[in-house]
């Protein structure tokens, strides 16, 4: 029961064309994405995130106090299930060369949905690990076929600022599903609990039947070229080619991709060094959401005097200025070593936002709080900045070739992230105190100052190929 974006074309649900009088309120329309590609994916995503936002909200009061797990087993199913999910996202990418990103991604959305109404039939703790091993590996899974599917449906030069609106809509269709959450816990009764696990089931449902609506790559790409030219677009192979090369998307009808897409020459991603390097620096990054999910809540409530309620002030904090920031956070990305550029800056805010966080220690209980949301301030600028930075690298350093195969080992190393980061921030950092965040704030500030070299190996790595 994680986040997961999507999106679809249904008619009940695709948005009205902006300029369209009669159908949305001016308001409105001007809100919308322009790219009715995006708008759809946007739409799915809120459809998905509200689901997840009201699942997670109760989630843990649903498996220890409906399935009865104690706290020490619900932590080993869940390190056990991260596991899992590490090790399905490069087999989940390959399929989605093979086989195609939308078809699989509706295959996994559709297990990912029977897996979690499964919860509502767990009996023994046995059952609880198994099921949960499989949902995590679906959903991560799925988390890195849906990064291929975007580049499949959205323009290279778009794909960064694209994925930077969804992930704005993802947070408030997370803010969302947790309002409704609220209003469970505050029901507090088991056939609420069911209830909500169940809803989060049928989003899933309505995500698979909205991805199966969506455009196939050839009609995403048409629509973009007859919108772009006002002309109608060209039958035929040479039309298809001909948009995909002006819109920067493979074409997944042309002979040259089809050996990758059938996944016949292995795991490109695997063999790419440059690629493996930045992928490890960015989920050496990826620690900083275990350090505002589990470092900052242990941090105030045990070493410091701040309010208990602090900690749900630097959750509103860090999703407010995400929502704000993340669309502009891309703005001059696009070219890889300016996405090296903000990756290098968004080790430099997160290792200033460690030692901030750890001023906090032994002042009083007001200004601690206020120091302590100073630093998550300086840690939603690195998150939204090193987002940018590494979306656009996992792109730009596959090329146009093998996208699921390279966002697979991508999501791979993300999800290794999500999976050891609580408990090394838990135990590493908090347990040392202001050292602890001291020598973490310098292992975030290396892995951002280094990844200026792996993308100029990167750059050595390319003069070498032979011209295509």
């Amino acid at each position: 029961m994680t986040t997961s974006p999507a999106e679809s074309s249904a008619p009940s649900f695709a948005m009205p064309e902006p300029g369209r009088s009669g159908r949305l309120p001016e308001a409105l329309r001007s809100r919308l994405h322009p790219d009715p590609t995006v708008r759809r994916l946007a739409g799915i995503t809120l459809v998905n995130t509200v689901g997840n936002g009201l699942s997670l909200s109760v989630a843990v009061l649903f498996f220890t106090r409906v399935l009865g797990l104690s706290a020490a087993q619900l932590g080993f199913g869940m390190t056990a299930a991260g596991l899992c999910g590490v090790v399905a996202s490069v087999p989940a990418g390959r399929a989605a060369d093979r086989w195609g990103a939308r078809r699989v991604l509706v295959v996994l959305v559709s297990a990912e949905a029977v897996g979690t109404a499964g919860y509502v039939f767990v009996h023994s703790y046995p059952a609880f690990v198994l099921l949960a091993c499989a949902v995590s590996a679906v959903d991560r899974g799925a988390s890195a076929v849906r990064n291929a599917l975007y580049a499949e449906v959205l323009p290279a030069d778009r794909r960064v600022a694209g994925r930077a609106h969804l992930r704005v809509v993802t947070n408030i269709g997370i803010c969302l599903g947790t309002g409704l959450g609220a209003i469970a816990l505050q029901l507090d009764t088991r056939a609420v609990y069911l209830s909500a696990i169940l809803a989060d089931a049928v989003s899933y449902v309505a995500v698979a039947f909205l991805l199966h609506r969506l455009p196939g790559v050839a009609a995403s790409v048409a629509a973009e070229s007859r919108d772009r030219a006002g002309t109608p677009g060209a039958s035929g192979t040479e039309g298809d080619s001909g948009a995909a090369a002006r819109s920067g998307t493979a074409n997944p009808s042309d002979p040259v991709d089809k050996g990758v897409k059938q996944g016949r020459r292995g795991n490109p991603a695997l063999r790419d060094g440059p690629f493996l390097a930045v992928t490890a620096l960015c989920s050496v990054l990826g620690l900083q959401f275990a350090v505002l999910e589990v470092g900052v809540p242990l941090w105030i409530v045990q070493q410091t005097d701040a309010p208990r309620i602090t900690v749900a002030g630097s959750l509103v904090v860090n999703t407010l200025m995400v929502i704000a920031l993340q669309v502009r956070a891309t703005r001059g990305t696009e070219e890889r070593t300016a996405a090296a550029r903000a990756c290098r800056r968004a080790g430099l805010l997160l290792a200033a936002s460690c030692l901030v966080l750890a001023l906090a220690h032994g002042l009083p209980g007001i200004l601690a709080a206020v120091v302590v949301l100073a630093g998550i301030a300086l840690q939603s600028l690195a998150e939204v900045t090193g987002q940018a930075g590494g979306w656009a690298l996992s792109y730009d350093l596959a090329g146009e070739r093998g996208h699921g195969a390279y966002q697979g080992v991508f999501n791979a190393g993300t999800a290794a992230a999500l999976m050891a980061g609580p408990a090394l921030v838990s135990t590493a950092v908090i347990g040392f105190g202001p050292a602890g965040w001291a020598v973490l704030g310098a292992v975030l500030a290396a892995a951002g100052l280094a990844m200026g070299p792996a993308v100029r190996w990167a750059g050595r790595r390319d003069a070498r190929l032979p011209a295509a």
